[in-house]
């Protein structure tokens, strides 16, 4: 009795240790659960401080789930995401038919999630005080169209214009390409490729000629919970879609400017889970895509994908 006791417990061990490894197998080696592990994932860098803020936020909600983003460039984390170097990708695009193609021929099934609203934003050196500007004037410096300062501002004496990108290969970029330029090439003789998004803010800063492109969720001050203030050492221009610029119809990207509409630079912002484990990856994606995440990101000065937004139009009297 007692050995058919050991053989039958010997047998159960076996089967739970082939078990065990049969599925760790099947995983690829990965160990982590939807609420457990540690992984890491690759994100647009110009989205960094808002994806710092939903990473911490994940972590303190599930205390055992480790996650490392890699801050890189648009084309570089979409390579890394083919290449299944990784299970998330957080960008400012979608993806095409043919890179839905590509995945299925490595019998992946990929998940876009559309999680956000961003505003690209434009600044300037806090000593430059023309800081309202049309849609056609942006079109016409990045075209190279006009390349001088007094093209743009009768009178100005701040000389040619230099244009700051975070890099070369960014989600801002493409932007501006896609969507504000048509397709077609930036085409600006003085073009400047920083590092980092912290880095066009640094230059401007330091540039009085300058003219930065970054995306806007860089831009809040976090000391200001209403969300409607921008980092004192540069001015955020008013963009207007109206033939001339005045203050009155000029709009800088606040959450209500790019909810209805008068703000005209607004990009959605991804989330793209290739993970068939449905694990951490997965997990952190419909964190982002949900109640809370959207709430984080609102609360960030950014407008979520989801969820009620109401505008009201509040007076106020002057004593």
């Amino acid at each position: 009795m007692k050995k058919n006791f050991y053989i039958t417990f010997l047998l159960f061990f076996v089967v739970g240790c082939i078990f065990v490894a049969c599925t760790k197998k099947n995983r690829g080696g990965r160990t982590d659960t939807k609420t457990s592990g540690t992984i890491s994932f690759v994100s647009d860098e110009s989205f960094s401080p808002i994806i710092d803020e939903l990473r911490e936020q994940f972590e303190y909600q599930y205390p055992k789930a480790h996650l490392t983003p890699n801050y890189t460039d648009e084309i570089e984390g979409l390579n890394k995401l083919k290449n299944l170097q990784t299970c998330l990708l957080i960008t400012s695009r979608g993806l095409t038919e043919s890179e839905i193609a590509y995945f299925r021929t490595k019998k992946q099934i990929p998940v876009v999630m559309p999680i956000g609203y961003d505003g690209l934003a434009l600044i300037v050196n806090k000593q430059n005080n023309d800081t309202c500007i049309t849609v056609n004037d942006v079109k016409k410096i990045l075209s190279g169209k006009v390349r001088n300062w007094n093209q743009v501002y009768k009178g100005s004496n701040r000389g040619e214009i230099e244009v700051v990108f975070d890099n070369k290969q960014s989600a801002t970029l493409h932007y501006v390409v896609d969507s504000i330029l048509g397709g077609k090439p930036i085409d600006s003789p003085n073009i400047v490729a920083a590092k980092t998004s912290k880095d066009v803010i640094d230059y401007v800063d330091k540039t009085p000629n300058a003219i930065g492109v970054i995306g806007s969720n860089w831009l809040n001050d976090r000391r200001d919970s209403t969300n409607t203030t921008f980092k004192k050492n540069i001015h955020v221009m008013n963009v207007t879609t109206r033939d001339i610029a005045t203050p009155q119809n000029s709009w800088k990207p606040y959450q209500g400017y790019l909810l209805d509409g008068r703000y005209p630079f607004v990009r959605t912002l991804y989330a793209i889970a290739v993970d068939p484990q449905r694990a951490l990856p997965w997990s952190f994606a419909n964190f982002i895509a949900g109640p809370k995440g959207q709430l984080i990101i609102f609360k960030a000065g950014l407008l979520p994908y989801r969820g009620e937004i109401n505008i009201r139009t509040v007076n106020v009297k002057k004593e």
